[in-house]
């Protein structure tokens, strides 16, 4: 493989008027892609933010780093993106599903404009990047110097649907870039420094990453992690499984052990906090005007509005009787398709990025375990309601094998505060009747089938 040269160039200048030649094809080309959050409504405009020259243009292959802020209307700020900017004479075929079009005028008169993540040669500038520490404008690639990072690996992007994007490299690491970008510190690497920091096995430590500076604050854009070979992400695993008629409690009780491993390091590395009758009294009120919103939104949870706010104010009036919580750093967005299983049956936990439609402060807090738990047990309803003939005595043997493969490693079983796992299984279904009203229609029936189940008391939990 031929030397990968890393280089900085081009000023501000020069980089709004890259953007603006970009113009008119990203106003096409980003509402298509999955990881764009302003689906539905018009691009107005674009503000330049970062970038950054990594290869020159005069060369067959340019090649550019761009942070972009999307405008779309007056009612809310843009998002920042990233992208990777490829640019050719002529895109081979090969190329041709990363084809973002051919510039009419400007610096890239001429040429045609691609996702770059879709060439061999643009990742390899990634790698060669983050394994040099290189410095690009006002990109900073960083690195764990306790790890090697092979320079004779060949990349290769994942294809699957997913919010980011990924690649990987000669099934040794894998990166992930974040697409819509954040100011600030993102738990995505942040919680697995911690977790290496306590040397938890069941998180695969950070080997690289690449920052830069958005709105004055040092923002996460890549992580690039060892790959876990020949793994299977745990809800293909289970779809699998299930539709073999075969047991998953095994496994489920192994991934309640990894949970709790988790919970545990992160319990250590970081501080943790009581959550009182002040705190609760928030934490409730924030699920009831989910509740109230989600109702607004789907008119089909009108009817069991009464039934599902009772879940919200048990918790409520226990916490008046003085009952208190220990709350810590989590997950945030747990579920089977964030666990992967190695080929000797390890569980591994991945993607601890939060939740996307919170805030990153939101994702930041100290939160009681069983949100992360209560993430799972719906993961497992799920998977039995979406494979085939719905089979709730799968679901609820997962469940129960979960729980009790939580309790061995922590010494306390998830059971055991029921008004609190209720509280928090039922605000995350409520947050799926919403997803999939408006996304995925065809899926609605799996949570509203919750939804009907969590508010029968013969039924409840």
């Amino acid at each position: 493989m031929s030397e990968v040269v890393v280089r900085s160039g081009g000023s501000a200048d020069s980089g709004i008027g890259l953007l603006a030649c970009l113009d008119p094809l990203l106003r096409e080309w980003l509402p298509r892609q999955r990881w764009f959050a302003g689906k539905g409504r018009p691009v107005t405009g674009f503000t330049l933010v970062g970038a950054a020259e990594l290869l020159p243009v005069e060369g067959r292959l340019g090649l550019h780093h761009l942070l972009v802020r999307v405008h779309q209307g007056p009612s809310r700020p843009g998002d920042c993106y990233q992208l990777l900017i490829g640019s050719r004479a002529a895109l081979p075929p090969r190329l041709a599903p990363a084809l973002i079009g051919h510039v009419e005028q400007g610096a890239l008169a001429g040429r045609t404009v691609y996702d770059a993540l879709y060439d061999a040669r643009p990742a390899d500038v990634l790698l060669e990047a983050l394994r040099s520490e290189a410095r690009v404008g006002g990109l900073c690639f960083e690195r764990d110097p306790g790890q090697e990072i092979r320079s004779d690996l060949v990349p290769r992007l994942v294809t699957s649907e997913q919010s980011n994007s990924s690649l990987v490299y000669g099934d040794t690491f894998i990166l992930k870039l974040l697409r819509r970008i954040v100011p600030g510190v993102n738990p995505d690497l942040e919680l697995p420094l911690a977790l290496a920091r306590e040397h938890c096995p069941r998180v695969p430590p950070p080997t690289a990453w690449l920052r830069a500076e958005l709105d004055g604050e040092a923002s996460v854009l890549a992580v690039l992690q060892p790959f876990v070979r020949g793994a299977t992400d745990g809800w293909e695993l289970a779809l699998r499984e299930l539709a073999k008629s075969e047991d998953f409690c095994g496994e489920a009780r192994a991934l309640g052990r990894a949970t709790a491993e988790v919970h545990q390091a992160l319990a250590r590395a970081l501080p943790t906090v009581t959550l009182g009758h002040l705190q609760m009294e928030a934490l409730v009120d924030g699920m009831l005007e989910r509740l109230e919103s989600a109702a607004r939104a789907v008119p089909l949870l009108l009817p069991y509005v009464p039934a599902l706010r009772s879940a919200f104010t048990a918790l409520s009036d226990l916490a008046e009787e003085g009952r208190t919580w220990t709350a810590q750093r989590i997950h945030g967005d747990l579920h089977l398709g964030q666990c992967l299983r190695a080929p000797g049956g390890e569980w591994s936990v991945i993607d601890f990025e939060g939740e996307p439609s919170k805030s990153l402060a939101e994702r930041r807090l100290p939160q009681p375990p069983l949100r992360d738990i209560a993430g799972m047990l719906r993961s497992f309803d799920y998977a039995a309601h979406s494979a085939g003939a719905p089979a709730p005595e799968w679901a609820a043997a997962c469940r129960a094998a979960y729980c009790t493969g939580y309790a061995q490693v922590s010494g306390v079983d998830p059971r055991t505060d029921p008004v609190l796992l209720r509280a928090y299984e039922t605000d995350k279904a409520i947050y799926e009747v919403v997803y999939e009203a408006r996304h995925r229609p065809d899926w609605l029936a799996v949570p509203m089938k919750a939804i009907a189940r969590y508010t029968t008391p013969a039924d409840r939990f």
